[in-house]
């Protein structure tokens, strides 16, 4: 059994702040350069998969729906998965309370600092849990789940997605950086045990991050 953790193509809101004062966070496109990632990252997991059957779950979040659309792989399921979603930032229209966020949130703790009028890591963590919960039920119980799944969504999300299935701790979550976009990570259960093909690049030093499997 496989998934296959990948984060959405570069939006416009990675590269322009502001957009976020224009556009809803769920509504923020891919840029030229974001739809180009999609379509070669699209041919990388073709190799990968080698036509075996696919269950996709997918961000309802423009970017990420639009970089599945372009991966151009072929699936025998498509769920459009809410608590796939990106952090809640609460009301991002105003430039100079962004700004303040991001402080408070880096002084305080990526996980536990919960956003005004958004959420926190935790909250993040508490609904990818239960994903991850019902998905393996349905992995492992139904007949015709296939056994490689594709879960399309942003950077944060995926390292919350491992930190659970891996029961990291706190420390070693906020020591990792995001992946870069339309990069993937592969777990597959090989007796009993979910593995990680390979670790989150780290932005500071955390004593466990050795436990990265």
């Amino acid at each position: 059994m496989r998934i296959i953790l990948l984060r959405h193509g570069e939006s416009l809101g990675n590269v322009d702040e502001l957009a976020y004062c224009r556009i809803p966070d769920h509504a923020l496109p891919l840029t030229a350069r974001g739809e180009e990632q999609a379509r070669a990252e699209g041919s990388r997991l073709r190799d990968l998969l080698r036509d075996r059957p696919v269950a996709a779950y997918i961000s309802p979040y423009v970017r990420a729906m639009r970089t599945f659309e372009l991966l151009g792989v072929p699936v025998v399921r498509r769920v459009q998965e809410p608590r796939l979603r990106e952090q809640d930032w609460g009301n991002l229209q105003d430039p100079v309370g962004q700004q303040v966020q991001k402080q408070k949130r880096h002084e305080f703790g990526h996980f536990f600092y919960r956003l005004e009028h958004g959420e926190s890591g935790a909250d993040v963590d508490d609904r990818v849990a239960s994903f991850l919960t019902e998905l393996e039920a349905r992995i492992r119980h139904d007949p015709t789940h296939p056994d490689t799944t594709l879960v399309v969504s942003h950077g944060l999300t995926m390292r919350l997605l491992c930190r659970r299935m891996f029961s990291w701790s706190i420390e070693l979550f906020e020591s990792l950086s995001n992946p870069p976009h339309c990069d993937h990570r592969v777990l597959t259960l090989e007796h009993g045990r979910w593995r990680l093909d390979r670790p989150f690049a780290q932005w500071r030093d955390s004593p466990d991050a050795t436990t990265q499997t």
